[in-house]
């Protein structure tokens, strides 16, 4: 199919980068990580969050001078052969509707397991070799959230949803970000930096120096600490997204699906 156009207003000056760890849990998302960078400096702020600060914090850029890019870690559409297989129509509004129309992620998961088990994976999963499916057990409460709570309101409110929703020049854009994906990009592995062993720091350590060295990515020494005591890996991963986030001209598909900018 052909190609639709991506615009991220990264040539103008100056541009905050946000990177984003995102939680869907039930408690309204409290272990989400928000990591900025402003302009080429380094990564300075680190702060956690849940789901209603984060839209807020979005939202504030729309009203300073400021153009502000949001990576966030959780997947932005579904597959198109799900939608098929539920009757839903081919858009992303569509998509948006149908999920919402769910009291919450658990019961639309088990809607769809009714119609098909099948997890297949977006065009863009394919592209950057993300590492779940948008309806697999360990992410789908992620792909809710994000789309209801987050996305749509965000997208209604002026933000662009890169490239999926909401107007084109908005001085704020968010996008679809992995760090997995990112880390293979850079000829690195997302293996092996999430858990308590001395093993696993020292991984996260290996991971933000060769972030240094392939991306030029420059993070204070609080952040830093921060990133490698994290067991969980949630810090470090909302780090890597605050790079600047790849510009490409996506499938026809990801108006639809999303698209991985990472």
């Amino acid at each position: 199919m052909s190609g639709s156009t991506s615009e991220f207003p990264i040539a103008s000056a100056p541009v905050v980068r946000h990177g984003v760890d995102f939680s869907g849990a039930t408690s309204g998302g409290s272990g989400i990580r928000i990591a900025t960078r402003v302009g080429d400096g380094e990564v300075s702020d680190l702060r956690r969050v849940d789901r209603l600060a984060l839209r807020r914090a979005i939202l504030e850029g729309l009203e300073d001078d400021t153009t502000h890019v949001w990576l966030i870690d959780a997947p932005f559409g579904i597959p198109r052969p799900t939608l098929e297989a539920c009757g839903v129509d081919d858009s992303w509004e569509a998509s948006v509707r149908w999920l919402a129309s769910f009291g919450d992620p658990r019961e639309w998961r088990r809607a769809v397991r009714q119609k098909s088990r099948k997890e297949p994976k977006r065009t863009a999963d394919h592209a950057s070799a993300t590492p779940l499916a948008s309806m697999n057990l360990r992410v789908f409460k992620q792909t809710w959230t994000a789309m209801v709570e987050v996305l749509s309101p965000l997208a209604a409110a002026g933000v662009r949803v890169e490239p999926l929703a909401g107007p084109r020049g908005s001085p704020v854009v968010v996008a679809e970000g992995c760090p997995a994906s990112l880390l293979k990009r850079a000829g690195d592995s997302a293996k092996g930096y999430k858990g308590r062993e001395g093993s696993h720091r020292m991984r996260r350590e290996e991971i933000l120096e060769g972030a240094a060295r392939r991306l030029g990515l420059r993070v204070s020494a609080d952040v830093a600490g921060r990133c490698c005591e994290d067991d969980g890996g949630d810090d470090l991963d909302a780090v890597l997204l605050t790079v600047d986030p790849l510009v490409t001209v996506p499938p026809s598909e990801a108006r639809i699906e999303g698209w991985v900018y990472s």
